[in-house]
């Protein structure tokens, strides 16, 4: 059974979440929270193993929440607003739910969560997700071949094709796995299988 908490400032959103919560069996609620800096406080109190959480709320917003955190529990994005998907991504959340949602929907991420909660290892570990060309592509460690800078940008070259995004090498340094990936020089960063 995994400890739940509910983080989001509209009580029709908190109100359909709990009854999700409680018709599925593997889990329980433990807490609800209206806003993120109660949250915060709650988190430091409970054993929480699976937060819904709320993006837009006033103050703090939920993925600055998220940001704050030094060892978050697994997070189930819960938004109206599809465009905060990359950055939850790159945040390592579990799964993200487009409001209004269904309880087939909401079980599907819970399925998701238990399965890297058994596994012991997130999907986040095999791959890194880019946004380049008005489209997100998600790129299995395996298919990277080595990643240039050049400028305010990075040309990721892949086993397939060349892919150039707007980021930091150092950015994309913190992504990758040490233990696969060096940086060879400021410039490069080379796939150490490859």
């Amino acid at each position: 059974m995994l400890n739940c908490m509910i983080i989001d400032d509209e009580p029709a959103a908190r109100a359909i979440l709990q009854q999700y919560i409680t018709d599925t069996p593997e889990l329980k609620l433990v807490e609800i929270c209206k806003n993120a800096l109660e949250a915060r406080t709650a988190l430091k109190e409970q054993n929480i193993e699976l937060l819904f959480l709320d993006i837009n709320m006033p103050r703090l917003s939920g993925i600055d929440l998220l940001k704050s955190l030094k060892q978050p529990p697994k997070v189930i994005l819960t938004t109206a607003y599809s465009e905060y998907a990359l950055e939850g991504f790159e945040l390592d959340v579990a799964d993200y739910l487009l409001k209004p949602f269904s309880f087939e929907r909401f079980l599907k991420a819970v399925d998701k969560v238990s399965a890297q909660l058994h596994s012991g290892k997130s999907e986040s570990e095999e791959y890194i997700t880019v946004k380049a060309d008005g489209k997100l592509y998600r790129i299995h460690y395996d298919e990277i071949v080595l990643a240039e800078s050049q400028g305010d940008y990075v040309v990721l070259h892949t086993t397939e094709k060349k892919i150039t995004f707007y980021q930091t090498m150092k950015e994309l340094e913190q992504q990758l796995p040490e233990h696969l990936f060096c940086r060879v020089h400021k410039s490069y960063i080379v796939s150490l299988r490859k």
